[in-house]
């Protein structure tokens, strides 16, 4: 265990977040992309699309960065709880129960008693604990980090509307670009969990694509 009990456990993103806060961009600019009618579109049409899918990306990323420090804080309260219980318990077996509990279940099944009370006994010699938990550095860059993907990945997808003036070859550009983006990224996701990246990608792409026909029978 950490000698700082409210330390999250959180690295910097986890891939299942990265993978996550990118398809989120994706399908928040795809509901605008593909709901503008490129037959009957003029500049002024683009441009506010342009404008309108920034503008969630960028609400939607600063959303998701609270929500990203909001989970970071409930994690290290809860840890600190458990920090507290384990040294104030006045019975070594429920200080026990408490330390199993808080490891993986695959690591507490496999410790004894003993080594149990071994931990109990390292915790009790560490120093008391904060009143309250607070965010790290590499807490607030994490949440910067999901605000970044989110925003960020809508650019690529929304650029062809700016650099080209026919909003039809453009659609088709950025349509282009955005079933890529989402095949990557399930790609990416694949070999990390250790499943077929191609598969992936394509499972990846075809859930943007339901999410976004979703969203726009929703009118989002």
């Amino acid at each position: 265990m950490s000698d700082d009990p409210t330390r999250s456990s959180k690295r910097l993103l986890e891939p299942i977040d990265r993978a996550t806060e990118v398809l989120c961009g994706l399908v928040i600019v795809l509901t605008f992309t593909c709901s503008l009618s490129v037959a009957q579109a003029g500049r002024t049409d683009v441009r506010m699309m342009f404008i309108g899918a920034l503008g969630c990306c960028l609400a939607w990323g600063i959303i998701d960065g609270m929500l990203y420090l909001l989970g970071c804080l409930a994690e290290k309260r809860q840890r600190l709880r458990t920090f507290r219980a384990v040294r104030n318990a006045t019975d070594p077996q429920k200080a026990q129960r408490l330390i199993a509990d808080a490891l993986p279940p695959v690591v507490a099944s496999v410790l004894q008693p003993a080594e149990l009370e071994t931990l109990r006994l390292r915790l009790k010699e560490l120093p008391e604990p904060p009143a309250r938990p607070r965010l790290r550095k590499d807490e607030w860059l994490g949440a910067v980090a999901v605000f970044l993907l989110v925003f960020l990945s809508a650019l690529p997808v929304v650029m062809p509307f700016i650099l080209m003036r026919n909003a039809a070859p453009a659609r088709r550009v950025s349509n282009a670009i955005a079933i890529g983006m989402l095949f990557l990224n399930g790609y990416a996701y694949g070999k990390f969990v250790e499943r077929p990246p191609w598969l992936m990608g394509i499972a990846m792409f075809v859930f943007g694509v339901i999410l976004v026909a979703f969203c726009m029978a929703l009118g989002g």
